[in-house]
């Protein structure tokens, strides 16, 4: 743990989150909260509500089972965030827009000038036509994309299937990725090793290794840098709440980055799982093999889910040591964070998170709170 938090115990404080785009995502229960640092460096705040897809209660609150729902309700939330903070930087303001093109004909004025100066008058009108020409469809594309996007959002439904489609692909692809390819990749070992074990275990480290290589890789990417800072900044005001500290700026900065219940770890484990289930499950067939690597997906993914819920909510030192592998792998999804995206997290959590009469009711603190309407 971060210095300045050590020997204060953690209490589970039901929120969660993730990174976006120059911000962060709050959740906690049905409400959750997107904050982005914005062009011009103001923090805006969306606070809406998240119903899960399945509406029975009972099955959302099933072991194992809470924990298939919950992923998919997780990708869902999380690509919509992410695409609601993308919005901000996909394309200039009107604003934005004027400004540029004031700059852009302020200098094109300036050559015109100088041209005529020189006595090349033709030349100085085509350079100012071209400006204005140019500003005139800069402005009609800007109103086009305008009335585009007022036409996609009337269409919620479509916006809907979209998200459905995009979910459906990225569990494809991790499915395709981490899953299958080792399989197929493993049993290219059966022309060179006879024992089936020895193919099991083979299987287990490559899969392992490519989700390793994969984290690795995109840690080192560039343009995700970023949002790895807001990603840190995040677990960094969730610590902050649960070691029973005010959620100021200073107090966030010296909490930890890293988090049990983090999305880094839950990959990790399921990584582990599905070792464990396919080392010790044995089939014949080729195929039917394969089918139930995929039946298993569901029951895996809900094991982990019980474990990082464990972890998430329980301090103890057995906790901690299973814990430790996904807190390590986070040194690389996550980056220290500065002032100004602490602040955005922070802004996040208090949209949706009473972070002080949590720590009236866990830590015997003595804020003063409004009262619920």
């Amino acid at each position: 743990m971060a210095q300045g938090l050590k020997g204060i115990s953690m209490k589970y404080s039901n929120i969660g989150g993730q990174a976006v785009m120059e911000g962060v995502m709050m959740r906690n229960g049905e409400n959750y909260a997107v904050a982005v640092r914005t062009a011009d460096q103001e923090i805006v705040v969306k606070k809406d509500q998240y119903h899960s897809f399945v509406k029975n209660k009972k099955i959302l609150s099933l072991p194992i089972i809470r924990g298939v729902f919950n992923f998919v309700d997780s990708l869902v939330l999380g690509m919509k965030t992410l695409m609601f903070s993308a919005d901000f930087f996909a394309e200039e303001t009107a604003e934005e827009l004027e400004e540029r093109l004031a700059k852009e004909e302020k200098k094109a004025k300036k050559k015109a000038e100088k041209l005529s100066a020189q006595g090349k008058a033709e030349e100085a009108r085509q350079i100012l036509e071209q400006a204005r020409s140019e500003a005139k469809a800069e402005r009609e594309r800007l109103t086009a994309r305008g009335a585009a996007e007022t036409a996609v959002e009337d269409k919620k439904e479509d916006n809907s299937v979209l998200m459905g489609i995009t979910v459906a692909f990225s569990i494809i692809l991790s499915v395709g990725l981490f899953m299958l390819l080792p399989y197929f990749l493993s049993r290219g070992l059966h022309y060179v090793v006879e024992s089936e074990t020895l193919i099991s275990i083979a299987e287990a480290v490559l899969r392992m290794a490519i989700f390793l290589a994969y984290i690795v890789l995109i840690s080192r990417m560039k343009e995700i840098q970023r949002t790895f800072m807001y990603h840190g900044a995040e677990h960094k005001c969730i610590n902050c709440i649960e070691h029973g500290l005010e959620l100021n700026v200073e107090n966030v900065r010296k909490s930890s980055k890293e988090h049990k219940r983090c999305g880094t770890s839950f990959l990790l484990i399921v990584m582990v799982v599905s070792v464990i289930f396919f080392l010790f499950i044995r089939i014949d067939s080729p195929f039917w093999r394969i089918v139930v690597r995929l039946l298993l997906l569901p029951v895996i993914a809900g094991v982990s889910y019980e474990f990082i819920r464990l972890a998430g909510r329980y301090d103890n030192k057995l906790v901690n040591i299973l814990s430790k592998p996904g807190l390590c792998l986070q040194a690389l999804t996550t980056k220290e964070p500065d002032d100004s995206m602490i602040e955005v997290g922070i802004a996040s959590v208090e949209a949706v998170f009473d972070w002080k009469r949590y720590l009236n009711e866990n830590f015997g603190a003595h804020y003063e709170v409004e009262k619920q309407p």
